[in-house]
């Protein structure tokens, strides 16, 4: 008998259905079994009333042990007492597929870095496996926003002759006989296509990072989304597209998943408003050291507190949940960040903060060769390694900027996850390398 899932078992009632799944529960009553089964869709009561010496469901329910893998065959009926969807299944045969050991490793109490060395079993909870349920939904709907305003998809190389960016934090490989380097960011390739006049690029690819870090928002390799958009007026045209199409995901995300998000999670998806809240990097300065932060008036950057603490003034001047922060100082960007005219020290660049976190970097770049070697000069960098992408810039390159976010973050702090490694397949990190 073909396979029906548990969710679509309401539309089967007094039908005998199969259905194949793992063991969640086991009550052994001393008249009746209630099992239950839960495949990747929900979990049904399997329900059986003892029979005997010669009652092999019987046998084979005594037999089977939690997360065995099982193929149940039975009726379909109504069972109002039933908390799962009012129905049950009355089973035909049991057949134990593959017999679990006893005493799991992990369960809903264990500690996060041993069941991340048990991924496997822990994604079997629903509420893990909803996870990237969610990750698929928001990619569909970043591609299809992309797709809509005519964005091109590219896969650009994870390994590169020379360091991407600034050269730090970045891992090295042996590569025949000299070294790669392992993308950190697809920059100056977004950048290559942008020269090639493909004038919007799309793209959603591992990111690897050397950074020693072990924060709650850190790993070592991730998945980025990046866009680069040319021809552009000025930096808001792109902070305009990241708005429009986050939007569109988290209402594509609360249309699809909210319901689910809500019962394992207890989130309830918001849809923000446009536009987002803009301050400059000025003005952000101003209203934190108005709290007490950066007591030495030092500071040209935010720290992770800093971010926070910005984030819920403005959730508390707006009503808003994001904020784009402005017109950050040349000292902290890349060379490659285009210049202010009225302002030579400071950038057309952002950052993107969501309820107090960091998401997105992004900018209008540079597209004049003679100033861009320029700037990468007095970031103190040579240009001989730079000399193929500065070639990019020889021949007519138009305006244009673009951003990089960082998918499981959104996927952490739309959930109220803890940390990055629970919105992450399987995570990497300084200490992990496995499974």
């Amino acid at each position: 008998m073909a396979r029906t899932l548990i969710r679509d078992l309401s539309s089967h009632l007094d039908e005998t259905v199969t259905v194949y799944g793992w063991i969640n529960t086991l009550r052994l009553q001393r008249r009746m079994q209630f099992v239950l089964v839960r495949d990747h869709t929900g979990m049904v009561q399997v329900t059986h009333p003892r029979g005997g010496e010669e009652d092999w469901i019987e046998a084979a329910f005594e037999e089977v042990t939690l997360e065995s893998a099982v193929k149940i065959t039975g009726k379909v009926v109504a069972n109002p007492v039933v908390k799962l969807g009012g129905l049950e299944i009355l089973p035909e045969s049991v057949e134990i597929v593959a017999q679990a050991e006893t005493g799991l490793p992990i369960d809903e109490h264990t500690g996060l870095d041993q069941r991340l060395d048990w991924r496997f079993l822990d994604l079997r909870r629903p509420s893990q496996h909803l996870v990237f349920d969610v990750q698929t939904t928001i990619e569909q709907a970043m591609r299809q926003i992309a797709d809509d305003e005519g964005f091109t998809e590219l896969h650009t190389p994870k390994l590169m002759g020379t360091a991407s960016e600034s050269g730090a934090e970045v891992f090295k490989v042996g590569y025949f006989d000299r070294t790669a380097y392992l993308a950190q960011s697809p920059q100056f390739y977004k950048q290559m296509a942008i020269a090639g006049g493909i004038d919007r690029v799309f793209e959603i690819g591992p990111v690897f990072r050397a950074e020693p870090s072990f924060t709650s928002r850190h790993a070592t390799e991730f998945t980025g989304v990046d866009v680069e958009i040319a021809w552009i007026d000025s930096v808001e045209d792109v902070m305009a597209f990241e708005e429009r199409m986050l939007q569109r995901v988290l209402a594509t995300v609360r249309a699809e998943r909210g319901e689910q998000i809500a019962e394992l999670f207890g989130v309830d998806v918001t849809v923000p408003t446009l536009p987002f809240p803009r301050v400059t990097m000025a003005e952000a300065l101003t209203k934190l050291r108005a709290t007490g932060w950066d007591p030495a008036g030092e500071a040209v950057d935010l720290d992770p507190e800093g971010e926070r603490t910005l984030s819920a003034l403005i959730a508390e001047e707006y009503g808003h949940e994001f904020v784009f922060i402005t017109d950050f100082p040349a000292e902290v960007r890349p060379f490659y960040h285009h210049r202010r005219a009225d302002s030579a020290d400071t950038t057309s660049s952002f950052d993107l903060l969501w309820k107090g976190v960091e998401i997105t970097t992004g900018a209008q770049r540079e597209h004049r060769y003679d100033v861009l070697s320029a700037q990468a000069l007095e970031k103190g960098m040579e240009l001989a390694p730079l000399a193929q992408y500065l070639d990019c810039f020889r021949y007519g390159t138009p305006p244009h900027g673009g951003f990089g976010l960082g998918l499981s973050r959104v996927i952490m702090l739309l959930l109220g996850l803890p940390s990055i490694r629970e919105a992450t397949f399987l995570f990497r990190g300084p200490n992990r390398l496995e499974p």
